[in-house]
């Protein structure tokens, strides 16, 4: 068989360089997915109790005009819209996100811990004794939040985000990702007495109303299900010749190639020809894994939380989502725009930094819950479904091997005529979220037929 344009995966990345090709008219494509499902990391699943799960805790924004016009194109009025409303638990609290901003809930001389630190760290700048920049992004967290705001959150979560050390990441992923810090805003909160949460992308988010995040790719990939083969792994990759060889025997030629597949995965596992040089390089990229459980509870006790964020060891998971309040439909029977039952949903990193025995988690998990407050004590009887799903690519690690690493992948791929794309495929967390995603495969596509350059993810660090 051959097409003129191959995709290898059918997440947001590949699904948008198909819708992109279909709306310019370039109709001989074919997308080749590993699963039996469209969406990749944004699929979602109904389980045996009729409650609806993320593959982790989705929100729909967007920085693209592109993006939010297939949406709205895709969902028309099936979408709700929402206000964030997301908190931290630290110190037997809960604090408003971003946590740096809103120090005044803790505790009086754990608020006073985090100024003075605020305050050091910027009389620390001013004069000049940062010698260059940060080695890694401990150091990075030190210099800008000082040693009271990273010691009861940047360090403890983010290790228990990312499952590992500050000191092996770089600092170069910061951008609209974690909300720097004024230490005369944060004394202004305390003294008014004021929360301060608008910050950041996501601030407000729509959801589908039905089916989870992933009713927005299987409404897309149902545009073109006839080019969706489901199931087909990539075997083996021939750049020279311009072809692949599926997991179970069959052989496609190609014009040109998008590979959404962890980058690693494909030059160690798939690319006939890797260099010994790309191997080495692919060996240095990082990442974790992910536990993804969906709890559901009878009863659904008002809560407008959106989803909270646990940086201490009294719990397993590093994200809870409230994933009722996205849509009443998440759950079975929901009464008229109501929930009947609570839809929790938890996320558990883990790596080699950071192993997690997966086999005993959800009974540490439901206790997680009991011990933050989420839930009541006599609430775990009252558990009527339990989900789960583990991923073991959940975020590319921004490490400091990264870039060097890239720098000798990407431009030898482009040099087969293979362009890696996506969360994974082009291993950049900071274009990485869902419309990023989207994009590369958009742009992708209009490069391949001549009309733009790629913009959204680029070659260059």
């Amino acid at each position: 068989m051959h097409v003129k344009y191959l995709i290898i995966g059918a997440g947001p990345t590949g699904l948008g360089a198909a819708w992109r090709l279909a709306e310019l008219g370039q109709n001989d494509f074919l997308v080749l997915e590993s699963h039996d499902y469209v969406g990749g990391l944004a699929a979602s699943f109904t389980d045996a109790a009729g409650f609806t799960w993320d593959v982790g805790g989705h929100v729909v924004f967007s920085h693209y005009e592109a993006f939010d016009r297939l949406l709205a194109t895709l969902l028309g009025d099936d979408v709700l819209r929402h206000q964030r409303e997301s908190w931290i638990r630290a110190a037997g609290v809960f604090v408003p996100y971003p946590f740096q901003n809103n120090v005044r809930r803790l505790p009086p001389e754990l608020a006073w811990e985090c100024v003075e630190g605020l305050l050091e760290a910027g009389r620390a700048a001013a004069a000049g004794e940062r010698n260059g920049p940060p080695a890694h992004f401990r150091e990075w967290v030190d210099r800008v939040f000082g040693p009271g705001i990273a010691r009861l959150f940047m360090v403890p979560y983010n290790f228990k985000v990312w499952a590992h050390p500050g000191e092996v990441m770089s600092h170069r992923w910061i951008g609209e990702r974690v909300s720097v810090v004024d230490a005369g805003r944060v004394i202004k909160n305390i003294i008014l007495g004021r929360d301060d949460v608008a910050w950041g992308p996501n601030n407000t988010f729509s959801f589908p109303l039905r089916g989870g995040t992933g009713e927005i790719y299987r409404r897309l990939a149902a545009r073109f299900a006839d080019r969706v083969r489901l199931s087909a792994p990539m075997a083996v990759l021939n750049a020279a010749a311009r072809t692949v060889r599926t997991a179970d025997g069959e052989t496609v030629t190609y014009d040109h190639i998008l590979s959404t597949m962890p980058l690693d995965r494909l030059v160690l596992d798939v690319l006939a020809d890797a260099t010994p040089a790309m191997a080495e390089a692919a060996g240095r990229l990082k990442h974790n894994g992910s536990a993804i459980h969906g709890l559901g509870f009878a009863g659904a006790p008002p809560d407008p939380r959106c989803w909270m964020y646990f940086p201490e060891s009294d719990c397993p998971f590093y994200r809870v989502t409230n994933f009722h309040n996205y849509s009443y439909n998440n759950t079975p029977d929901p009464d008229g725009t109501r929930p009947r039952k609570r839809a929790i949903m938890t996320e558990t990193s883990y790596s080699a930094y950071k192993p997690e025995d997966l086999d005993t988690l959800v009974p540490r998990t439901v206790q997680g819950l009991v011990d933050t407050t989420l839930i009541a004590p006599g609430d775990a009887d009252r558990l009527v479904s339990t989900w789960e799903m583990r991923v073991d690519y959940a975020y590319p690690i921004p490490c400091l091997e990264r870039d060097a690493a890239l720098a000798v992948l990407q431009p030898a791929l482009e040099a087969r005529g293979v362009q890696s794309r996506g969360r994974f495929g082009g291993w950049k967390y900071e274009v990485g979220n869902m419309d990023h995603s989207f994009m590369q495969g958009v742009e992708w596509a209009q490069r391949m037929i001549g009309e733009a350059p790629e913009t959204v993810y680029t070659l260059q660090p």
